[in-house]
């Protein structure tokens, strides 16, 4: 049994769902594939450790398609960003999603490992989209605390 426990968002958790975006992505809003999102307004899962916010993942569905737009685990290893994607990808299918779907860009190489071993494959890879999104966003980095440029989005799916 894992040491944590997922529930979806609701209403109320737009109070400090706001603020953690801030914290953790530089500001209220996300942008991908220039497109504006505010992931306080989203549904989502948080995963709890006790009363402890372990956990966050918030999409948004359109036509046929789930795309997740952030996710964030702050106890890795121990399955939790796992679980969220599938609470997602559960919520996806009952909506009759056919395709699960989210943006990262080319630094974040953490993330692509994570998201190809657990079923994703590459689909689609905008080169310099990132310029773009710094016009919305100017909180964006040009690089990652590596060093490493942050340019392109890197998109991957998985057909449900």
């Amino acid at each position: 049994m894992p040491g944590f426990q997922i529930r979806p968002l609701t209403p109320a958790d737009k109070n400090w769902v706001s603020p953690v975006m801030v914290a953790e992505w530089g500001a209220e809003i996300v942008i991908t594939h220039n497109e504006i999102f505010r992931p306080a307004d989203l549904p989502g899962f948080a995963a709890f450790a006790g009363k402890e916010l372990a956990g966050l993942v918030t999409y948004f569905i359109a036509r046929n398609e789930c795309e997740i737009i952030t996710l964030n685990a702050w106890r890795q290893g121990q399955g939790m960003g796992a679980a969220l994607i599938d609470a997602t990808r559960q919520v996806a299918v009952r909506a009759g999603c056919i395709r699960l779907f989210l943006v990262t860009t080319n630094n974040n190489t953490h993330a692509l490992h994570f998201y190809q071993k657990r079923g994703f494959i590459i689909s689609a890879v905008r080169i310099n989209a990132i310029l773009e999104s710094r016009k919305l966003k100017p909180q964006i980095p040009l690089q990652d605390e590596d060093g490493l440029p942050i340019r392109d989005e890197i998109e991957l799916e998985m057909y449900l």
